[in-house]
């Protein structure tokens, strides 16, 4: 799960529910029974419609060409479309093609065993960039380049894939945006103001798709993608969503999955999709936020920024305040430094960057952090491509379950959670806000779970992971039976499978190679940490 710029919508509060309900009981069972049948059938169509994309696309196959020149990617790398129905439920009825790309495996005709397809996360996230690490000769993956073809794609409404848009993207990265952390209830009701007309800009500029853009319809994307591949079965790669993505497929097509490594997990299950996962999150980016600070205090030898996490804690205090009381640079405030920090938390990779640039912001040399942490009103393409991750991050997350519509309810429990968490809490309650006045359909999660030929899954995790606390790991493994859990002990990157580490990347390459899983559950220590 990924993070980005913070907005929200507001939740109306619905009263005399317990009532009505005492007085028409009867009525909603019946309701409830009829909404049951309708899913039931709906499922169903969806089933057959998926199964005749696919057939469609089998015979159709991928046209690879050379990718379009602004695309940036490897001249190496082509580049095709594959077409699939907007609604599965009505496969003859309107259509959309999804953008795909791929490059061949590099060893000899015996050694190849299909196509590895992958998904960074999200909820908005391009793949088409996976290619590449056949292009770079990635150490890690040189091995199952030999083996694979690797294929990118750009999920429904992302990217070249009927891209999706909430918002004009030059508004979308203007800054400075409120403080996310309300001091008062005015404060609260102008970020509610902004979700909800964040929420109705979506309905406005992509309303024809809003319905559409679930979990489960991109799962069938995949399955369509697999068939236009030619490959009989999936083997597949999920990193942060793209492991729900993955859950979601496995549990829908169990017998078409040949292998699939997922890391940093998200938590699969119907009750934390995705309001509960959100908070969950919160508390997470709290603890690898210390992780990172205390390292900070590490070596202050170098930043200067303080010799223990409390001093280190202070100087942030003292940095948001600061912005908060006039905005570095005139663009940077409390939100800005947030969406900046955040990254820290994220991947121990940018750690020395951003203590670097805050050390020379405290001595003086104010430039860098302010560059770094301020938007680029000229990078047009790299704004629309922001807009339309976030524009997808809603959309999906609103449209795969039901969301809490009280403004009491998201007021009472991220006030109690900011409590302890401070740093992401309030920006990230406003950044998922609209789904409590969405207009498109919101659905009922897919209950995640082992069907019959779903083969053996590799699961990694890091135990500090913030976007996708650990126990989601633990959750996906107990529902997907037969399934490894790699554990990458006292560390906290997210995405792990793409880091040294001598213990975990054998045996992701063993069984992407191999089928091979270990007899048991693994421990392995953390990949190394950063130095300045």
């Amino acid at each position: 799960m990924r993070r980005t710029t913070a907005f929200g919508a507001a939740g109306t509060l619905i009263t005399g529910s317990l009532i009505a309900g005492a007085f028409m009981a009867p009525v909603a069972s019946a309701d409830a029974r009829r909404s049951g049948a309708d899913a039931a059938q709906r499922t169903s169509s969806e089933a057959r419609g998926v199964a005749l994309a696919a057939q469609r696309a089998a015979k159709a196959g991928i046209d690879w060409q050379a990718c379009p020149a602004d695309w940036g990617l490897d001249k190496a790398i082509t580049c095709g479309w594959v077409t699939v129905p907007l609604d599965y439920a009505k496969p003859n009825g309107k259509k959309i093609k999804l953008a795909v790309d791929h490059i061949g495996s590099t060893g000899t005709k015996k050694e190849r065993q299909g196509a590895l397809v992958y998904n960074p996360g999200g909820p908005g996230g391009s793949g088409m960039r996976f290619p590449n690490r056949v292009v770079t000769k990635a150490p890690l993956w040189e091995k199952t380049a030999k083996a694979y073809d690797f294929v990118g794609f750009d999920p429904r409404g992302v990217g070249h894939s009927a891209p999706i848009s909430c918002v004009d993207p030059q508004e979308f990265v203007k800054a400075p945006k409120p403080d996310p952390v309300p001091d008062s209830e005015a404060d609260k009701s102008a970020q509610r103001k902004i979700a909800a007309e964040y929420a109705d800009g979506c309905a406005e500029r992509s309303g024809g798709m809003l319905d559409h853009m679930t979990t489960p319809n991109t799962a069938r994307d995949l399955d369509v993608i697999r068939a236009a591949l030619g490959e009989k079965k999936l083997n597949f790669l999920g990193v942060s969503y793209g492991t729900y993505l993955g859950a979601v497929y496995g549990t829908l097509f169990p017998s078409h999955v040949r292998r699939m490594v997922v890391d940093s997990v998200v938590n699969p299950s119907k009750e934390k999709i995705w309001y509960e996962a959100n908070l969950d999150q919160d508390v997470a980016f709290e603890i690898r936020l210390k992780d990172w600070m205390k390292w900070v205090a590490k070596y202050d030898a170098t930043f200067h920024l303080g010799d223990t996490e409390t001093k280190v804690a202070e100087q942030w205090t003292k940095l948001r305040a600061a912005a908060k009381k006039e905005p570095l640079g005139g663009v940077v405030g409390p939100a800005e430094l947030i969406a900046y920090f955040q990254s820290a938390p994220y991947y121990d990779s940018v750690w020395v960057g951003i203590a670097t640039n805050w050390s020379k912001y405290v001595a003086g040399d104010t430039k860098p952090l302010i560059e770094a942490a301020s938007p680029d009103l000229s990078d047009t393409a790299g704004n629309i491509a922001s807009e339309n991750s976030n524009a997808v991050y809603t959309a999906v997350e609103c449209a795969d379950a039901k969301w809490p519509t009280s403004w009491k309810k998201w007021d009472r429990d991220n006030t109690r959670i900011h409590r302890d968490n401070p740093f992401m809490t309030w920006a990230n309650a406003w950044m998922n806000l609209p789904c409590a006045t969405w207009s498109g359909k919101q659905h009922q999660p897919v209950e995640v779970k082992t069907g019959k030929g779903l083969p053996p899954v590799l699961i990694a995790q890091s135990t500090r992971d913030a976007a996708t606390p650990y126990e989601g790991a633990v959750e996906l493994h107990k529902r997907f039976k037969g399934s490894r859990l790699i554990t990458e002990k006292d560390a906290g990157s997210h995405g792990i499978t793409n880091l040294v580490n001598p213990c975990l990347n054998p045996r992701v390459e063993a069984y992407l190679l191999t089928g091979k899983l270990d007899g048991k559950d693994v421990t392995c220590a953390p990949h190394a940490t950063p130095k300045p």
